[in-house]
């Protein structure tokens, strides 16, 4: 079993700017120099509208913020895109010597609470900063994804990319409110921008209750993909909790939730949910970014893997 040690809660929104109002949710990293990393999170303006931005750490002490964006890194869309209720950012893919930046770009509905598709920003190194790649999404609603498509992971495999992609089935009344149904489906794609699909569900729903499965994250480790997402409904809470699976082809997954080695805290900022994890590798280490209660209300934490013996230096093979 992973056992994850959890090392804080690291980051909370400053509420010193309008676009930075409150959260910072679906953390993801860019690797810098040494041991610094850049985090990627999208936090909520006053008009409780997405941005991106980020902070810079280091890696050997996450609890000290060397450096923090003044302003959002993208604008949102015009009236009418796809894009124009909030962009929340994915995940940062090196594509041909390029930087590609996917993100959901959120609208809001006038039944349904909202409705999301997938753009692509891709980072221009004249103008220092990443420029979307066009108005509309890359990956929108279709005949396999009916509703909206959202909070997407790309792998590298075999000289094409797999996209594991939140797809949602349907919205039912619940309590007199609409609720969302959603899963993990899986796209590929040649140059990262176009992708098929054949309506392929990779991780299911696994009882009547279970309604919400997202933000997938994919890595290969000694020869197995593993993937770790958020699920939610349950018939002992209705919160997020994070979840696990493995493949040996990174197309047919097992679920092994129980194999995670984290849950919520006894107390405190993740007490009642946790979600959105992005696992890295530093050195021979392994770590894990999510977030706590309320969607990444309170922000961001960091948990480190526990290896079998902390003394030794070795990688994880008995671990995993």
């Amino acid at each position: 079993m992973n056992a994850w040690v959890k090392l804080g809660n690291i980051f909370t929104p400053t509420r010193n700017s309008e676009w930075m109002s409150s959260h910072a949710a679906v953390p993801f990293v860019e690797k810098l120099i040494g041991s610094q990393i850049k985090i990627y999170f999208s936090s909520r303006n006053q008009h409780n509208k997405s941005l991106i931005g980020w902070v810079i750490i280091d890696i050997e002490n996450p609890a000290v913020i060397l450096k923090i964006s003044s302003d959002p890194i993208m604008d949102l869309g015009g009236a009418g895109f796809f894009d124009e209720d909030g962009v929340m950012g994915c995940e940062l893919v090196h594509i041909n010597e390029s930087k590609y930046l996917y993100y959901v770009g959120w609208n809001i509905g006038s039944i349904i609470p909202f409705r999301n598709a997938i753009g692509l920003a891709i980072f221009n190194n004249n103008l220092n900063r990443f420029v979307k790649y066009s108005d509309g999404p890359i990956l929108d609603r279709s005949i396999y994804d009916p509703c909206f498509v959202a909070s997407n992971c790309v792998l590298q495999k075999d000289g094409e990319f797999l996209m594991y992609y939140l797809s949602c089935i349907k919205w039912e009344i619940v309590n007199q409110k609409y609720n969302h149904q959603y899963h993990i489906k899986m796209a590929s794609s040649n140059d990262g921008i176009n992708w098929n699909r054949e309506g392929r569900v990779v991780i299911d729903f696994e009882h009547k209750n279970e309604y919400a499965i997202s933000v997938p994250r994919v890595l290969l480790i000694h020869g197995k993909y593993r993937m770790w997402y958020s699920y939610r409904g349950s018939s002992l809470n209705d919160t997020y909790r994070i979840g696990y699976a493995e493949s040996d082809n990174a197309l047919d997954w097992i679920r092994k939730d129980d194999q995670v080695g984290i849950d919520v805290s006894k107390d405190g900022w993740d007490s009642e949910m946790i979600c959105y994890p992005y696992i890295f590798e530093y050195k021979t280490d392994y770590y894990m970014l999510y977030n706590g209660n309320e969607y990444g209300k309170r922000g961001f934490g960091i948990a480190k893997m526990k290896k079998e013996n902390d003394s030794d230096e070795d990688k994880y093979e008995e671990q995993w």
